[in-house]
């Protein structure tokens, strides 16, 4: 959170965020100091911890919770993130994770995907000790993360549209993960199925919201830790490019064009970022997200008034306002 919602209550969320971080590094101990050295490489080079976060913030709006269920509730989600990034390494072929070398280059791929299933099986460990409420929405959350990597996997088949294609598997493979994150918080706290509910619809909404924002950034940004262009360079789609590949107007032509070109050259990079960031399509990729993100507050409304409204609503218009 960037902004101060209560001063006591950033204290207490940053207190269960180190608690949680701490358990983290020990949930990925294993039997032998090699895999232990693997599965925490990722971990160890830090991270948002969004999805824990909402679990703390999603445990405001019941009775008061029991803090052991929490933090597992907590490692759950983010065991679930980290074992899946090691996959996504794998499938994308990264070099880089987090500023250092992703697992699959510092060892191979067969050691990341191995160390992913390890680190999934302890998030499972994990979810069993919380019950079978639990169990049961972790593995539909994990079955919509596998589907949304293989319909990213094979692309948009004939008939369908490619930003259609495109939002649902952001929403599978980002919001889904989110979602549950919130959901497990509320369900800590015993809380009641319409709170569920509207924690689970914000939880979708946002990561949808988290993802695009990260799609435009990639293109306007110079100040962020994310070298500019990344995806641009690779060709994986976005949502600004997916917008203009969907333009008819022939003036767009020569810009999809150049998008579509090899762009391992560092000046047709930069050529093609300039063009693309004074294109109106960023303006729409814009309004595309603050849609979202007005989406995502309307399912807050039946939740009770207080500080963990408040900062579920901070982190959205946050999330917007990083992209502007």
């Amino acid at each position: 959170m960037t902004h101060v919602v209560d001063e006591a209550f950033d204290a207490s969320v940053t207190d269960r965020l180190a608690i949680i971080e701490e358990e983290l590094v020990k949930a990925a101990v294993a039997d032998s100091p090699f895999v232990t050295e693997a599965a925490r490489h990722i971990i160890d080079a830090g991270g948002k911890r969004f999805r824990p976060l909402l679990v703390i913030l999603g445990s405001h709006f019941g009775a008061e919770v029991d803090e052991k269920d929490l933090v597992r509730a907590a490692l759950v989600v983010e065991l679930t993130h980290v074992a899946s990034l090691y996959h996504d390494d794998v499938m994308d072929d990264a070099d880089m994770r987090r500023g250092a070398p992703s697992a699959n280059r510092r060892w191979d791929n067969s050691i990341a995907i191995l160390v992913g299933d390890y680190l999934f099986a302890r998030a499972s460990t994990t979810v069993a000790d919380l019950g079978t409420d639990y169990v049961r929405l972790q593995a539909e959350t994990f079955a919509r993360l596998v589907q949304g990597q293989i319909a990213e996997t094979r692309g948009p088949q004939e008939g369908d549209d490619p930003l259609d294609h495109y939002l649902q598997v952001v929403a599978d493979k980002t919001g889904s993960l989110i979602a549950t994150s919130a959901v497990f918080g509320g369900m800590v706290a015993g809380a009641s199925d319409e709170v569920l509910t509207a924690l689970d619809a914000f939880g979708e909404e946002i990561g949808v919201v988290f993802q695009l924002s990260d799609d435009i950034i990639d293109i306007t940004s110079t100040v962020t830790g994310k070298t500019p262009g990344t995806d641009l360079r690779e060709g994986v789609p976005t949502l600004p490019t997916l917008m203009l590949q969907a333009s008819m107007d022939p003036a767009d032509e020569p810009l999809k064009q150049l998008i579509a070109s090899d762009l391992s050259d560092d000046d047709k990079l930069s050529e093609t970022l300039a063009a693309l960031r004074a294109h109106r399509v960023i303006d729409q990729a814009r309004r595309e997200v603050q849609r979202h993100a007005d989406l995502a507050l309307s399912h807050l409304a039946p939740l009770p008034e207080g500080h963990a409204k408040t900062a579920l609503a901070k982190i959205c218009n946050d999330l917007v306002s990083r992209s502007v």
